[in-house]
């Protein structure tokens, strides 16, 4: 039987980690193993997590490097599937179960292994989330059917994502060195190097965000900066080994535009993260 991870990073939200457990144990298709990897969490965190493998961090290691080390102990413990997603989003009761059915309906249909699947991710008033929006490939609806819908993305958020063993052994884990903001996008993207991954309409997790606003750089605060300036250098960093400049112009001059407008200090620190992309060289762990 195939055995499935859920992989939880969390850090201080202890009230919806507890929400996102019980729609786990909830689910049509139950994990075999739930790992929440907690970030120097100074909440009550420890109270709400019975019954699953718990690992608490000396200290925050970010989204990036908690699905890096969950992913790593999930596959550790021969799990054939791994469910990636954060602590404040709450799956449907067929959501992890409509993901599996769509990658085995998929290789069956096709002929062809898709390596992730992802949700369809919504916001709390329904509407959809515009954090967790897929980017689909130029022929996105080729594999469409109305009875099984889905279709091909190129990259997708760590928000409901199913990783098949085989993808993370061709391609390696997440850049634990990104700390956060693009570490999802960056290896989904290396994941839909074998083949694009689906999206699954029918597969909905909703997204308890405090505002449904999705990474634009005109929307800047002193609170958000150190996210953009994480991204910012990410991306520079993934583009330029995936892109070339090509791609990494493409990013800066999207971002500038964006950024008309905003406090020259906040753009002066996003130009100096770019700067730092360019030099930032993280090497991509594989699975030994």
């Amino acid at each position: 039987m195939t055995k499935l991870a859920a992989v939880i990073v969390t850090h201080n939200r202890a009230d919806k980690l507890a929400k996102v457990l019980q729609a786990l144990r909830s689910q049509t298709r139950v994990p075999d193993l739930i790992y929440v990897i907690d970030n120097a969490s100074t909440d009550h965190t420890a109270e709400v997590v019975v019954g699953v493998e718990y690992l608490r961090l000396p200290e925050n290691i970010g989204g990036a490097g908690g699905f890096n080390l969950g992913m790593k102990r999930a596959y550790a413990h021969g799990a054939d599937l791994v469910w990636v997603s954060d602590d404040d989003a709450y799956p449907e009761p067929m959501a992890i179960g409509q993901l599996e059915q769509a990658l085995d309906r998929f290789e069956t249909d096709t002929g062809r292994r898709a390596p992730f699947a992802c949700s369809w991710v919504k916001w709390t008033d329904g509407g959809h989330c515009e954090m967790n929006t897929p980017a689909p490939v130029w022929d996105w609806p080729r594999f469409y059917s109305s009875d099984a819908p889905v279709f091909l993305v190129s990259s997708c958020s760590f928000v409901s994502c199913l990783i098949p063993r085989w993808a993370i052994e061709a391609h390696g884990l997440p850049i634990a060195d990104y700390f956060i903001w693009y570490d999802d996008a960056e290896y989904t993207q290396r994941l839909a190097q074998s083949h694009p991954g689906l999206f699954v309409p029918d597969s909905v997790v909703v997204h308890d965000l405090p505002v449904n606003q999705g990474v634009n750089y005109g929307l800047i605060t002193e609170q958000s900066l150190w996210k953009f300036r994480c991204g910012a250098r990410n991306e520079t960093s993934a583009r330029l080994r995936m892109m070339g400049w090509a791609g990494v112009a493409e990013f800066w001059l999207r971002a500038h535009r964006q950024m008309r407008g905003t406090p020259w200090r906040f753009r002066r620190a996003i130009y100096m993260a770019f700067w730092r992309g360019l030099w930032f060289r993280s090497e991509i762990e594989r699975i030994e």
